[in-house]
């Protein structure tokens, strides 16, 4: 009873934590404001749910101590890196090929010419949800973090496995609500991001971020 009473007076700082966690840039808010920004509110939804997809199963494999094998090899480490900042660049330029793509279609024309969001099929929304997973799985500090960052809110006597598992849940919920909080609100501003030439420089902005956030991951070490 009192270790339950340990974690549920723990509980305050780890939502804080989470939160400020969830604030901090990265590829996981760079891929959420250009779905929710070109796609709107719907097309950033599988996106979210993709990355905390991949953010539940790391603090599982962490609870298991496979997120500990992966941080401790060489060889799963320098693999996860050199995928996420594959993935990321590759995200990045084909951003930038939007770009390069429409860069001609230029006059006043197109400042009025907005593209209402098409619904997603099947395929694209599987496709969102993929990449939002990938990045996050593909991302080793990820499993540094895990390894770090459940252990201090679980009771020395509560089993690590469930506990770390409920915590999960609870981060991936408050996250859910943030992420896709923020994705509204940039998706009420959709038809003005959609216009041509604002969707040219998101496009040409967020490549520049990913391929920067893919030479930074390439270039960490541990």
């Amino acid at each position: 009873m009192m270790n339950l009473m340990d974690l549920i007076s723990s509980l305050p700082a780890f939502v804080l934590a989470v939160v400020l966690i969830s604030a901090s840039p990265g590829p996981a808010m760079a891929l959420i404001l250009r779905r929710a920004a070109l796609r709107g509110f719907s097309g950033a939804v599988p996106t979210v749910l993709g990355l905390e997809a991949g953010l539940y199963l790391w603090a599982l494999l962490a609870a298991a101590g496979l997120a500990a094998l992966v941080a401790a090899s060489e060889v799963a480490f320098l693999v996860l890196r050199v995928v996420g900042a594959g993935f990321l660049l590759y995200l990045g330029i084909k951003a930038w090929r939007s770009a390069w793509r429409s860069r001609d279609t230029g006059g006043a024309a197109e400042e009025i010419t907005v593209e209402e969001p098409q619904p997603d099929s099947a395929l694209t929304w599987w496709r969102a949800f993929g990449e939002g997973a990938v990045v996050m799985l593909a991302n080793p500090k990820i499993a540094a973090f895990m390894i770090a960052f459940y252990p201090q809110f679980v009771p020395a006597d509560r089993p690590l496995f469930a506990t770390t598992a409920l915590l999960a849940v609870l981060q991936v919920a408050i996250e859910i609500v943030l992420y896709l909080a923020l994705a509204a609100v940039v998706g009420r501003a959709g038809a003005w991001f959609r216009r041509p030439v604002i969707q040219r420089r998101l496009d040409a902005i967020s490549g520049t971020v990913l391929v920067a956030l893919g030479l930074r991951v390439a270039a960490e070490s541990r």
